[in-house]
């Protein structure tokens, strides 16, 4: 029940944001007119874009199946792609996609899937997903900083904000693969110091909760240690899986049938959105993401800029929510619950 009640709020939460982000973004504009430009794009480069997107989806589906295998579970292909759905549908809607890697783990339980096992593989999948954008956060700061000022302006400070804190989160979670006992340390510093400001009662029971989860990562650091080429692999899948989900505006540039900038150009201007807003707490960065799109893609879209944005975000985001949904629903009919199952039997 309480859960229920959190995913209403996180779905209400969205609503509200989606809201404010709508009349911020097209207010005193001529909705029907840019409805009516998007709707005249080349369906064959939306096409396009539409496989990539279910291609970025089936990437994750693709590094759970590999690693699950190496594992050695007797797990489907085709439920490894129902477990994704469900896990970026959950993720669009919840704030810093923190509700997507619970869901999946109640649909693989209902696999009979080991739950070590299904923590250990979606703990390496977020650790390689966050770190891809680790990379091309660096990358673009160290190479293509000058370049981007020329897009970004003034909002520079949120690229820098973006990097920084997925760097954070990706130093954090080593920290806890790689050294436990440092990590344990600063948990209970942490604790400590919150409940000294009477920011937290003192309760072991939380203690212990916080130790059993950590430890669940230290399984992650033997599994790498043993596995070094497997990391790699996943590693270079996720890269692929990242670029194809960025290269998603360039495909509507093109369906608008618009030239002068090259893929190259516009896929690096959209990664640098993701990185920004990846970590903020909001539904899909949502609000912060049109924002920084509007900023950069101007000299790019020009006047057709808001028909573009529609259209980008509208297959990136709200079209791979919706997907997800339907297919979400299709997996709660599918995968049905074995132990269940077994009793009938």
């Amino acid at each position: 029940m309480a859960s229920k009640k959190k995913m209403l709020w996180n779905i209400i939460f969205m609503a509200v944001i989606f809201g404010i982000t709508v009349y911020l973004v097209f207010r005193g504009k001529d909705v029907g007119e840019i409805i009516a430009v998007a709707s005249h794009a080349k369906p064959g480069y939306l096409l396009i874009a539409l496989v990539c997107l279910i291609t970025f989806i089936i990437g994750e589906s693709t590094v759970i199946y590999y690693m699950m295998k190496t594992l050695g579970a007797d797990i489907r292909m085709s439920h490894c792609a129902l477990y994704s759905f469900v896990g970026f549908f959950f993720s669009c809607i919840t704030p810093s996609a923190t509700g997507g890697q619970p869901m999946q783990i109640y649909y693989m339980r209902k696999d009979k899937l080991p739950v070590p096992v299904t923590t250990l593989v979606l703990m390496i999948v977020t650790i390689t997903y966050k770190a891809v954008l680790v990379i091309i956060g660096v990358a673009v700061f160290l190479f293509c900083r000058s370049f981007l000022e020329g897009y970004l302006g003034d909002l520079m400070w949120v690229f820098y904000v973006g990097v920084l804190m997925n760097v954070f989160c990706v130093s954090g979670m080593l920290v806890l693969v790689f050294a436990p006992g440092l990590a344990k340390w600063i948990m209970h510093k942490g604790l400590r110091i919150l409940e000294k400001l009477h920011l937290l009662k003192h309760k072991e029971s939380r203690t212990e909760k916080l130790e059993a989860s950590m430890n669940q990562y230290h399984e992650t650091a033997a599994f790498w240690a043993t596995h070094k080429r497997v990391i790699f692999n996943v590693l270079l899948i996720t890269i692929a899986q990242r670029f194809f989900h960025f290269t998603i505006t360039y495909w509507v540039y093109k369906a608008l049938g618009l030239s002068g900038y090259g893929f190259i150009t516009i896929t690096l201007l959209q990664s640098v959105i993701s990185v920004s807003v990846d970590m903020l707490p909001l539904p899909g960065g949502m609000g912060i993401s049109e924002t920084l799109y509007l900023a950069m893609f101007e000299p790019v879209f020009g006047s057709l800029l808001l028909p573009s944005m529609l259209l980008s975000r509208g297959i990136s985001y709200y079209g791979e929510m919706l997907v997800s949904a339907l297919m979400t629903c299709v997996a709660h009919v599918v995968i049905k619950d074995q132990n269940e199952v077994e009793a009938k039997e």
